[in-house]
């Protein structure tokens, strides 16, 4: 039994996690959200502590990540490097080492052809935050995974193929229960993919763009 830690708890993809880890495994959560309202269904699960934390709250977050083994970052946003910068500065105030941190594709500049010509500027405002993120993650001596997910569908689907560095990342999509697979896989076996930065996509959705676009 392991204590997993999951801040931004309520994002899409930590909530698919979330009912994984319950669903399939003994370990205990700790979920971290701006507003513990939102997952009250947990609120009498004797195996999930819900804190309400602003993750720019460093002190805060360490507090409430002392009894984690595992932590899981789901957050994101322009100030995605401040509130990595948090986050790695907690856990070297708590002596935590093992992250899974949710990042983007073209955070390493991985994305080639028309499709990576699309991605810079669909998300270009937030591809510094997640540049920077890479970059903290690199130089912070934490055994981290850094996932890199293609962009995202509510598809009830798991079907995904990994890519690393040295990989073009050129799958177009990739399902958030394909994402939080993933996540569990690392979860489960930590061993795995140490300090590494993996990729994901679904098969065969190579183009200039996401379908729907």
């Amino acid at each position: 039994m392991k204590k997993v830690m999951i801040i931004g708890a309520h994002g899409a993809t930590a909530q698919i996690l979330t009912k994984r880890l319950l669903n399939e495994t003994d370990d205990k959560l700790i979920l971290l959200l701006r507003n513990t309202q939102r997952l009250n269904a947990y609120s009498d699960n004797e195996r999930v502590t819900l804190v309400d934390g602003n993750v720019l709250k460093t002190d805060e977050l360490a507090n409430a990540m002392k009894p984690a083994d595992i932590i899981y970052s789901n957050v994101g946003g322009t100030d995605l490097a401040d509130q990595t910068e948090s986050i790695l500065a907690a856990m070297k105030q708590t002596n935590k080492q093992r992250l899974i941190f949710i990042s983007a594709l073209g955070a390493h500049r991985e994305v080639p052809g028309k499709f990576g010509e699309w991605n810079e500027q669909a998300i270009a405002a937030f591809l510094p935050g997640f540049r920077k993120s890479a970059q903290l993650l690199i130089n912070s001596g934490v055994i981290y995974t850094e996932i890199r997910p293609s962009w995202l569908t509510n598809n009830d689907e798991i079907d995904y193929e990994e890519k690393t560095l040295n990989q073009s990342l050129t799958g177009t999509e990739v399902s958030r229960a394909s994402v939080a697979d993933f996540a569990l896989k690392v979860i489960n076996a930590p061993e795995q993919y140490q300090k590494e930065s993996i990729g994901l996509n679904k098969p065969n959705t190579d183009g200039d763009k996401p379908s729907w676009m």
